[in-house]
């Protein structure tokens, strides 16, 4: 999809307006001095991170030039620092965040740079931090698992397969994350969607 479109797609097909605040609120809670957007793309979330009251300062990293020049272009990208950087791989030292959030990111790559990059997340995490994913989860009926078919044939099968397999909460306690809970689950036009919170 043209990065162009991103945006709108997700806005129109995901119910944004039902999650993406949610998320925000959940991201910021207690008040966390440093957080990271991890595959930032376009930077919707990282701007609203950096909008709240608070003062949290917001770094986004994708390993994508051209969204990242979306994202800078757009309005309130001042407040947030957009870093080149790969997931798997991540340009930060240890321990550097309170938060670590990613959004619609960790099904787009395949298990074992899945894997690295939540144990990236659990690197750059200070004690007590958390970890907030927002991404595709196991279906609640056989028309959620059938709509996700949708999702697979065009973002590709092998790094979509762990998500209704609902293997994803197994992968982030592997990283060494204690605790994960669902915070919140949605039907969409593409599937079921979750948001679990990890520390």
């Amino acid at each position: 999809m043209p990065t162009t479109l991103y945006d709108r797609s997700i806005a129109v097909t995901m119910r944004e307006g039902a999650w993406r605040p949610q998320l925000v609120r959940q991201v910021l809670l207690d008040r966390p001095r440093e957080v990271l957007d991890l595959g930032c793309g376009t930077g919707t979330l990282a701007i609203a991170l950096a909008a709240e009251p608070g003062g949290a300062r917001v770094t986004g990293v994708d390993g994508d030039p051209e969204i990242l020049a979306l994202a800078r272009e757009k309005e309130g990208s001042q407040r947030v620092e957009f870093i080149d950087g790969m997931a798997d791989a991540l340009p930060f030292g240890d321990a550097s965040f309170d938060r670590v959030v990613t959004s619609l990111v960790l099904h787009h790559l395949q298990p074992l740079v899945k894997r690295a990059a939540l144990h990236e997340a659990r690197r750059v995490l200070r004690p007590g931090g958390r970890l907030h994913v927002a991404d595709w989860g196991a279906p609640q009926d056989p028309l959620m698992r059938a709509l996700f078919v949708g999702l697979q044939v065009q973002d590709g099968f092998s790094n979509t397969a762990d998500h209704p397999a609902g293997r994803v909460p197994d992968m982030i306690r592997e990283a060494g994350f204690a605790h994960v809970t669902r915070t919140l689950r949605l039907r969409t036009v593409w599937g079921s969607f979750e948001m679990m919170s990890a520390s």
